[in-house]
């Protein structure tokens, strides 16, 4: 018998009370964007799940190929009408047993979706504000590269970020550098040098940062580089904005007192819905 909220119950009672991914954060998850049955980017985040099954010393089931994954997803968005435009997540943890030494490897998985409003990516919300959080830091190490089910930085992050009037806020590393935001990874525009932190700094190796920095690189007006950003470098800086799947692209318009310009990001942006129209 376990205590489930003041009653007891039989341990039988489904209550993740045996779910590694709910007791440790053993557990490693992708989200994608599906648009019109098809899922945006889909080998990269294939190859970006494999790599952080690896690393965390998954076993990998031998079915568990690129069209396993793309099939299980698009099946379910296809029976819950959510083909046309919507984000699932996968998530993969370890199965039941153990404590901190599991007692074995295998996993299993859990896909859910909810439907979005549009197919293309767009500038929700003209001004967006940040700030720095530096109540806690990311590490510089592999594990903060990939996407684990232990995203307590971001959690205490955003609820900062809610309780001072914020949209966001971008996270630092142990070395106090600019690492990426707390839904996604930062570029800034210095004159015609456009920067993100590498992976190597501790920020997660974004699907969406991949498709920026190769579309970027096509403009021949701009330098492409990854280089470690500094607090200081903020104030300088012409134009910032953070990237990730679901949204594409999210403009700064303000941080502190320090007002962007948006060009090169609604440039990028328009070029990402070229590949979205073609997908």
């Amino acid at each position: 018998m376990i205590n489930f909220n003041g009653t007891i119950v039989s341990q039988d009672t489904n209550v993740l009370f045996q779910n590694r991914a709910f007791l440790y954060g053993d557990g490693v998850f992708e989200t994608v964007k599906i648009v019109n049955n098809t899922i945006l980017f889909l080998e990269d985040h294939y190859f970006r799940l494999m790599s952080s099954m690896r690393v965390v010393r998954m076993e990998i089931p031998m079915n568990f190929t690129m069209e396993y994954l793309e099939e299980q997803i698009l099946s379910l968005v296809k029976k819950t009408g959510l083909s046309l435009s919507s984000r699932a997540r996968i998530t993969v943890y370890r199965n039941d047993g153990g404590y901190y030494l599991p007692q074995n490897n295998t996993v299993s998985f859990l896909i859910h979706s909810i439907a979005l409003e549009n197919t293309l990516y767009s500038i929700e919300k003209k001004e967006y504000e940040v700030d720095l959080y530096k109540d806690f830091y990311i590490t510089k190490q592999l594990l903060s590269s990939i996407k684990t089910t232990n995203k307590i930085i971001n959690i205490t992050g955003s609820i900062f970020a809610n309780e001072n009037g914020l949209d966001n806020c971008l996270v630092l590393n142990d070395s106090k550098n600019v690492v990426e935001a707390l839904q996604g990874n930062i570029f800034m525009l210095m004159g015609d040098k456009l920067i993100t932190p590498p992976v190597s700094e501790g920020c997660l190796n974004g699907v969406m940062r991949k498709q920026i920095l190769s579309l970027a690189k096509k403009i021949e007006t701009l330098e492409v580089v990854e280089e470690v950003i500094s607090p200081f470098d903020l104030q300088k800086a012409d134009e910032l904005f953070i990237t990730n799947v679901i949204k594409g692209i999210q403009p700064v318009t303000r941080y502190r007192k320090k007002i962007f310009t948006t060009h090169v990001s609604t440039q990028l942006l328009e070029k990402l819905n070229e590949i979205v129209r073609n997908a």
